[in-house]
């Protein structure tokens, strides 16, 4: 047997899954439009994660930054 091939024994697949009925219904490309339009995942450092609870608190820390960045800087005397 070449190494490509695979004999029964090898299957993980348990005989009890059907993939014809596992793919029946399934739709091609259903995601591709999302796919495409590519993603802002982040993967924040531990110490940063436990400072935020959820993607809610994330959002309002950027925004207050994103808000405090467009505060003029005065003039230092």
């Amino acid at each position: 047997m070449q190494n490509n091939e695979t004999s029964e024994s090898d299957d993980e697949l348990r005989p009890e899954y059907d993939m014809a009925a596992l793919l029946k219904g399934g739709v091609r490309g259903k995601y591709v439009e999302r796919y495409r339009q590519g993603t802002n995942m982040v993967l924040l450092e531990p110490d940063v994660a436990q400072a935020f609870p959820d993607a809610r608190a994330v959002n309002e820390a950027l925004r207050l930054v994103m808000r405090l960045t467009q505060i003029p800087r005065q003039a230092s005397s």
